[in-house]
């Protein structure tokens, strides 16, 4: 259960970086009353935990009804992690910018709550992509999916506690951190994604090759 943590937590948090879009909701919230940014702290905190649950319960059992191997899965979904991983690395401007272009649409506060600070500002399509493909990392045997589930279940609502927090206390993070250093953080926490996705990437080749291999040895 604690492995199983410890990789949702790392994953989840490199891909959604509450602390870092924090310091946009700041900028496209700065038009609303403390308690209104409060609200919808909260509001997206509770969207956002219902959607990383939801993905990560049911992705890769809704994938695997269409006969898509997990295998096949992991492979795919490391490659999609690594892929997004190399994006926050290599240009985290880019994606702030289309993060905040999504955000300033926003309307009233109940409508704006889930769309659009929820899906796509904090939790996306990339989040939904990194959680399906932790959700293949399942074990195989039975006896096990329990303490799985239970780990990666407390770390999304561990991320969806921080972005509560982060959400709730942004204008104290931008004048703690500033810009420069969140993009330090986001660069970190991207390449411990990348390695993530790289892990995911090889469970899914040696559960795809190791039944040739065993054949080929025996």
């Amino acid at each position: 259960m604690l492995d199983s943590f410890l990789l949702a937590f790392t994953a989840l948090f490199s891909i959604v970086n509450p602390i870092a879009m924090a310091l946009i909701f700041s900028q496209v919230t700065a038009g609303r009353s403390p308690r209104e940014r409060a609200q919808l702290a909260r509001l997206v905190g509770t969207y956002s935990a219902i959607v990383m649950l939801t993905a990560l319960w049911a992705g890769a059992y809704v994938l695997s009804f269409f006969g898509i191997s997990l295998a096949a899965l992991r492979i795919a979904g490391g490659f999609v992690v690594a892929k997004h991983a190399w994006a926050l690395l290599t240009a985290p401007e880019a994606r702030e910018a289309k993060k905040h272009e999504h955000a300033a649409s926003a309307g009233n506060v109940e409508e704006s709550a889930f769309f659009p600070l929820t899906i796509p500002f904090t939790t996306g399509p990339g989040t939904i992509s990194v959680a399906i493909a932790l959700s293949a990392t399942r074990p195989t045997d039975p006896s096990g999916l329990g303490a799985f589930f239970l780990g990666v279940s407390a770390a999304a609502l561990a991320i969806a506690v921080l972005i509560w927090l982060s959400y709730r206390s942004a204008d104290r993070l931008v004048a703690l951190l500033g810009q420069t250093r969140a993009r330090v953080l986001t660069r970190l926490f991207a390449f411990l994604l990348f390695c993530v996705g790289v892990q995911i990437l090889l469970n899914g080749v040696t559960d795809a090759l190791g039944p040739l291999l065993t054949q080929q040895q025996q």
